[in-house]
C-alpha cells in the first residue's frame, strides 16, 4: 500500500512501529528516523523478518532542512511525528516543503513556556489545504482517541451533547518511588501548570491540583482523580455542537504528589535556565536525566489503565448519558509490543491514523483535529489493532461522586 516515514523513536514510536510491521498490507514499509539512529537501528533489528521493509536514518527534527532532504529521499506517503510537542512546526514545515501528510499526536508547545495550544498549528490550515495534503493533530489516545469517542458518541446516540468529562486513570504500578509513564519533561510540565476547563463559552483557571473527585473506574476501583488543562478541550470545544462543558481529569496517587511537590519546592521542576559550574542548565531537563527512562518501565508495570469519556446531553428531546472507554493491561502491553500501556494506548492510535491517511479512508486537504473526521473507520480498527473499547448507558456522573480521603491500602 505505502510507506511511513516515522520521526522519533521513544516508546510510543516504538509501539507503533509495532503496529505497522502486524499491518503490513498498508505499511509496505517504514523508514524510522531519530537524533540516535541506534536506537532506530536497534528498533529495525527486533522487527526485521517480516513482510514490511524498514530502514532507519538520522535527522535532527529542529531543523527543517534536514527533514526535507529526508523527505525527498525516502518520498513517504505520511510523516508520523512521534519527537516531541516542540518540534511539531519545523516537522510541518518540511511536509509543507514536500507536500506530503503529517500526523502527530500532541500539540506544539514552546519549549521556553509551559503553553500548550493549537493556535500555532491552526495557523497553518489554509497552507495545508492549498497544498493538497491532510495534517491530523492528536491521534494519540488522549488527545485522539477521546476525539473519535466524542465525535463516535455524537454520531450514534445523542442530538447535541452538552457536557463531557475525559477520565484518564492509570492504575499501574512500576515499583519505584517516583517516576513519570511519558517523558518526564512533558509530563511534568503538564501536571505542574495551571488547571483549566472549558464553560459556557468560556475558560476558567484553576491552580495545579485545586479540583480533586474519586470516582470509581470499572475494572480497576475508586481513585483519586484532579482536574488538568488538556489539549483536547480546545479542539472538542470548537467541533462538538451544544457544548456547554468540559473537563479533564487524571489520576495520581499520593506518592507522585508528594514527590512532585517536593521538587517543586525545591526548584527542580522550573524551566528557567540557571548557571551551574559555568553552564546554563534547566532544572526540569537535569530532573528528567536522574529519574528512569519511561521506556525502562515496561518490564516492571502491572495493573491496568483506563481512559475514556462520560457525555451527558440530548437524544430525541430526553436527556441521555453514555461512557465509552478502553482498558488496557500493562503486562499483556509489555508482552506484545515489549512498553508498558502508556505508550501503547499513544502508539497504536498514532499507526490507525496514519492507516487512515494512507488507505485514503481519511481525506480532506487541511488541518485538522481528529474529530473532524467520521469516527467508525477509526472505531473499527480500534477493536483490531488492540485497544477494543466498552460501552456504559448508565454510567456514574463525576459531580455524583463524593469528595472523600481514599483508604490507605486503595492507594498504590
Amino acid at each position: 500500500m505505502g510507506k511511513a516515514l516515522v520521526v522519533g523513536c521513544g516508546g510510543v514510536a516504538s509501539v507503533a512501529v509495532h503496529k505497522m510491521v502486524q499491518n503490513s498490507e498498508v505499511f509496505e514499509e517504514v523508514c524510522i528516523a531519530s537524533r540516535t539512529k541506534s536506537k532506530c537501528d536497534a528498533l529495525k533489528a527486533k522487527l526485521d523478518g517480516g513482510k514490511t521493509k524498514i530502514t532507519t536514518a538520522q535527522v535532527d527534527a529542529n531543523n527543517v532542512d534536514e527533514l526535507v532532504a529526508l523527505i525527498e529521499k525516502e518520498k513517504p506517503d505520511v510523516v508520523v511525528n512521534l519527537a516531541l510537542p516542540y518540534q511539531d512546526l519545523t516537522i510541518m514545515e518540511a511536509c509543507l516543503a514536500t507536500k506530503t501528510h503529517y500526523l502527530d499526536t500532541a500539540n506544539y508547545e514552546p519549549e521556553d513556556t509551559a503553553k500548550f495550544e493549537y493556535k500555532w498549528q491552526w495557523a497553518y490550515r489554509e497552507r495545508f489545504k492549498e497544498a493538497g495534503i491532510t495534517a491530523l493533530l492528536g491521534s494519540g489516545f488522549d488527545p485522539g482517541v477521546t476525539g473519535v469517542f466524542s465525535a463516535y458518541a455524537l454520531k450514534h446516540h445523542f442530538d447535541e451533547i452538552e457536557y463531557i468529562d475525559i477520565l484518564d486513570c492509570n492504575a499501574g504500578d512500576h515499583g519505584y518511588p517516583f517516576a513519570t509513564n511519558f517523558n518526564p519533561e512533558i509530563n511534568i510540565r503538564e501536571v505542574s501548570a495551571k488547571g483549566s476547563y472549558w464553560e459556557n463559552g468560556r475558560w476558567i483557571e484553576t491552580e495545579p491540583m485545586e479540583i480533586k473527585r474519586v470516582y470509581n473506574f470499572p475494572e480497576i476501583g475508586e481513585r483519586e482523580m484532579y482536574l488538568l488543562h488538556h489539549e483536547e478541550l480546545e479542539s472538542l470545544a470548537l467541533n462538538i455542537p451544544g457544548i456547554k462543558r468540559i473537563r479533564f481529569f487524571m489520576t495520581f496517587s499520593q506518592s507522585y504528589l508528594t514527590h512532585l511537590k517536593c521538587l517543586e519546592n525545591v526548584g527542580m521542576t522550573s524551566i528557567e535556565p540557571i548557571e551551574f559550574e559555568g553552564k546554563q542548565i534547566v532544572p526540569l531537563q537535569f530532573l528528567k536525566a536522574v529519574l528512569p527512562d519511561p521506556a525502562s518501565l515496561g518490564p516492571r508495570t502491572k495493573g491496568k489503565t483506563n481512559i475514556g469519556c462520560i457525555f451527558k446531553g440530548k437524544k430525541d428531546g430526553k436527556e441521555n448519558t453514555y461512557y465509552l472507554y478502553n482498558v488496557c493491561d500493562h503486562e499483556a502491553c509489555y508482552k506484545e509490543v515489549g512498553s508498558q500501556a502508556v505508550a501503547y494506548t499513544t502508539g497504536v492510535p498514532a499507526m490507525i491514523g496514519a492507516m487512515m491517511l494512507m488507505t485514503g479512508t481519511w481525506n480532506k486537504p487541511g488541518v485538522y483535529n481528529i474529530e473532524e473526521f467520521d469516527p467508525d473507520p477509526f472505531m473499527e480498527a480500534l477493536n483490531k489493532w488492540g485497544l477494543p473499547w466498552k460501552e456504559d448507558f448508565n454510567p456514574a456522573l463525576v459531580d455524583d461522586e463524593p469528595i472523600k480521603v481514599l483508604e490507605p491500602e486503595l492507594i498504590k
